[in-house]
């Protein structure tokens, strides 16, 4: 129950900080990644991304137990995208490998701020 109080308190947060945000993201060192959100596309960008960092065995690929489940379709990734946005800005995601980029990162802010289309 407190997880599950913790997920609405970081959700509702993320929310009010999202509509103070501008629509870059903060990069590596202190500097700004500038990343057209009108450019960004789940296809083109969120779904490479997923697919390669997230949907990956051990992790979130088909048949995944582990947190949301599997992140193999726009349904999957849209519905998690607040559970996925909330662990990659906290560092906790991808749990294997490098961290994500700030352009990574400004990306997946892009397309959730945007209410995630299927594009």
């Amino acid at each position: 129950m407190k997880n599950i109080f913790l997920l609405v308190v970081i959700s509702v947060i993320t929310g009010l900080v999202a509509c103070k945000r501008e629509k870059t993201s903060p990069g590596d060192g202190g500097g700004n990644t500038n990343v057209d959100c009108s450019k960004v596309t789940f296809s083109g960008d969120i779904l490479p991304l997923i697919s390669s960092r997230c949907a990956t065995s051990g992790c979130h690929n088909a048949g995944s137990i582990n947190g949301p489940g599997p992140l193999t379709t726009y349904l999957q990734i849209s519905t998690s995208r607040t559970f996925i946005i909330n662990a990659v800005l906290a560092n906790r995601m991808p749990q294997t490998g490098p961290a994500l980029t700030a352009t990574e990162k400004a990306k997946l802010n892009c397309w959730v701020d945007a209410g995630a289309p299927n594009n």
